[in-house]
């Protein structure tokens, strides 16, 4: 198994892994895969973009009201694909004409869930060009689950090569500076035909997008979360700890449930004990006391975020006490502030948390730790801050 903890090391447990030569490279002292060309050798990948449409200078962008945009499908026009069947590596793949796919109705994603997705976003620049955050992150939490899943995930390089060239080819659907994101969703699937259970026989990669902005119908405005008891996101021991697509449809009706009495989401707890947070349906949670801030340990059943990752950096950057450990449901009336992070959400403050009946409003707004944690992830994500870090990929 792979495992990479908040400062980026990569670490490995010896356990089955599908990828000997893979594990070779990332265990080389000092390795970085930052610079990741040893891993896209590694899968036979070499990039070599076919000519990409390119708008004429009167269709820069697309017929979109920017200042209206949401977070909703708004279908663009190309989209990324690739297949290889199993045992194969990923050779280059296209930039089609968005639309429809064609799937055996045997094929392991739909009988068998075998499936990951990723999210990322592509910003403008004032001079145009366009810039991706942290990208190879997305790759590696793909590679993480590829291998939970018994699956085939293309290389880092071919992952951040693909986002590139769907992010260009729809440029035009990226919006203007200060107005969203194009917001680029890479799926993995299991594609080939399978009666049995067991993995497919081929795979598809492929990423589409669309331009959003403000996730929640709340825009930037506080969330009000509601902590569920009855339903559980994920349990020991499963697959709480990698984006697969199975994670996701049965945190619906818990969902539903919250928003139905007037919440923006649900706030899950651990299965075992019912007294300590794990994370929201779709974004990771951070309680703040003073200058100290806490989220839940990576234990396996919580999605290491990317924007988590950052967010703990930042803040300790800035001088706070980041901590990562157990952090009990009862801390939640002693807290300061919660916020969310994640691709989708960004950093979101949230206002209130209700738990047994009984509601906790927390700070918000000017002067909060949560709206200085956005602001600096956010400059950086657009290009407004520099980027210290190395964590942006600008292109053209």
């Amino acid at each position: 198994m792979i495992l990479i903890n908040s400062q980026g090391s990569i670490k490995m447990i010896q356990r089955t892994l599908h990828f000997p030569s893979l594990r070779k490279f990332l265990l080389q002292p000092g390795y970085n895969y930052l610079s990741s060309s040893k891993i896209g050798a590694y899968n036979g990948y070499t990039s070599q973009p076919s000519p990409l449409p390119v708008p004429s200078d009167e269709d820069e962008y697309a017929n979109v009201d920017w200042d209206s945009l949401g977070f909703g499908l708004m279908p663009t026009d190309f989209m990324y694909v690739t297949k290889c069947d199993a045992g194969q590596s990923f050779g280059d793949g296209q930039i089609n004409r968005y639309g429809n796919i064609e799937l055996s109705p045997s094929a392991g994603v739909l009988n068998y869930g075998q499936g990951l997705f990723e999210g990322t976003k592509a910003y403008r620049k004032e001079n145009g060009k366009l810039l991706l955050f942290r990208p190879e992150e997305n790759a590696i939490r793909m590679m993480i689950g590829a291998e939970r899943m018994c699956m085939i995930p293309p290389s880092i390089d071919q992952f951040v090569d693909a986002l590139k060239r769907t992010a260009l080819a729809n440029k035009r659907w990226v919006p203007p500076p200060g107005k969203g994101s194009l917001y680029l969703r890479p799926l993995l699937l299991g594609s080939g035909p399978v009666l049995g259970l067991a993995p497919a026989p081929e795979y598809t990669f492929l990423i589409y997008a669309s331009p959003v902005r403000n996730y929640f119908k709340e825009g930037s405005a506080p969330l009000n979360l509601y902590v569920e008891e009855d339903f559980d996101r994920a349990s020991r021991r499963g697959t709480g700890g990698v984006k697969t697509i199975s994670n996701y449809a049965p945190v619906l009706m818990a969902q539903n449930i919250a928003k139905s009495r007037g919440f923006s989401d649900v706030l899950y707890l651990d299965s075992e004990s019912k007294k300590n947070l794990e994370e929201v349906s779709s974004c990771n949670i951070f309680i703040a006391k003073g200058k100290k801030i806490s989220t839940p340990a990576i234990n396996g059943t919580i999605l290491p975020g990317i924007t988590r990752k950052s967010v703990i950096e930042i803040a300790t950057d800035l001088g706070y006490q980041v901590e990562e450990r157990v952090v009990a449901v009862d801390e939640l009336t002693e807290a300061d502030e919660v916020f969310c992070s994640g691709t989708a959400v960004g950093v979101a403050p949230v206002g209130s948390i209700t738990y047994r009946n009984r509601r906790v409003d927390y700070k918000t707004g000017s002067g909060s730790i949560c709206k200085e944690l956005c602001k600096t992830i956010l400059g950086i994500q657009t290009g407004s801050i520099e980027d210290k870090k190395g964590w942006i990929v600008e292109f053209d």
